[in-house]
């Protein structure tokens, strides 16, 4: 379901806060509830409690000026922001998040302060409280309202993918028979199994850990798919790609083994850059294919919290940058 046929409907159980977040179920957090659409400046929903664990995405609608969070594939809170203005505009694509500081401030702008900031590139794009007009003001940044910028600073993580789009679906569950990218055996459940065998999601590392965070690009207009581990690509392939030419944009991120289907369990979101009606492609995983010293390299890294991308935009510093991991597609 598209982010704007959504917003027609109530975000059944949700609440809205505007600087502090209600206990659920009282009476006046029910008196608050109204459509996602009509949520004022500065207003949110924060409903943890509808997904207490597993893995974070988020998506950024420029069109709606709205931010939708998920956890473990079911939406969690809906805050109002502001992006990037006219001349400045926030570049849409997939980032994921590169660095957090509560206490950022900027070194662009006159040493700005930016609360409880993701960072989404080194070149200044990031997530960050600031003020919310309501309409496009920043300078390329995505601005939250305070507190809700902290209650999401408090369940990303590095890695957590954020989709900056027009539309998207909602998250949806998809179950892979084998190693992806290699031919799709249910015979490879046990060999993949054991290269998770001991791994934990980012969300779930404490203090003393730090593996390196594991991402696949896979790109149509390159017929190319890159491993990315931290900022650094350690491993490159052609890509097989069956049935068309092209593949959509989508975000797979692994959950990790499914023992009753016996074969890996994601979660994805679908985009576009405009502001159509999106539908999922639950068949896309089957149509690539990548050389079987790429899908080694990938298994000894691959972990819960993993993410894949699949894009039609071509693999080029037009897209991604230095240490960037981003697949701009506008801006």
């Amino acid at each position: 379901m598209s982010s704007l046929l959504w917003n027609r409907r109530m975000f059944l159980g949700g609440l809205i806060g505007t600087g502090a977040v209600l206990p659920a179920g009282s009476a006046f957090a029910n008196e608050m509830l109204k459509e996602i659409s009509q949520l004022k400046p500065g207003e949110f929903t924060w409903r943890p409690e509808r997904a207490a664990a597993g893995p974070v995405s988020v998506v950024v609608s420029i069109p709606e000026q709205r931010v939708h969070v998920y956890r473990n594939g079911v939406r969690i809170a809906v805050s109002t922001c502001s992006t990037g203005k006219p001349g400045h505009e926030t570049p849409t694509g997939v980032f994921v998040v590169l660095e957090k500081d509560k206490n950022h401030h900027s070194s662009i702008y006159d040493d700005a302060p930016m609360p409880n900031m993701n960072r989404l590139t080194w070149s200044g794009v990031a997530l960050h409280a600031g003020n919310l007009p309501g309409y496009p003001a920043s300078h390329g940044c995505v601005r939250l309202p305070a507190q809700f910028s902290e209650l999401l600073f408090g369940v990303t993580h590095i890695g957590t993918p954020v989709i900056i789009a027009g539309a998207h679906t909602d998250p949806w569950e998809l179950t892979h028979p084998g190693m992806v990218l290699s031919g799709y055996a249910e015979q490879e459940f046990e060999q993949v199994l054991a290269g998770l065998d001991g791994k934990k999601h980012p969300s779930d590392w404490v203090a003393a850990e730090n593996a390196p965070v594991t991402s696949v690009i896979v790109s149509s207009a390159d017929r190319t798919i890159e491993l990315i581990e931290n900022d650094r690509v350690v491993a490159r392939s052609k890509l097989t790609l069956k049935g068309g030419e092209k593949l959509g944009s989508h975000v797979f991120v692994l959950n990790g083994a499914n023992h009753d289907a016996r074969g890996m369990y994601w979660s994805a979101i679908t985009h576009s850059n405009s502001d159509s009606a999106m539908t999922r492609d639950d068949a896309v995983m089957q149509r690539i294919t990548a050389e079987p010293s790429f899908v080694d390299a990938m298994q000894t890294r691959m972990h819960p919290g993993m993410t894949m991308v699949l894009t039609d935009a071509p693999l080029t510093p037009d897209s991604r940058s230095g240490k960037d991991f981003v697949i701009v597609t506008t801006g």
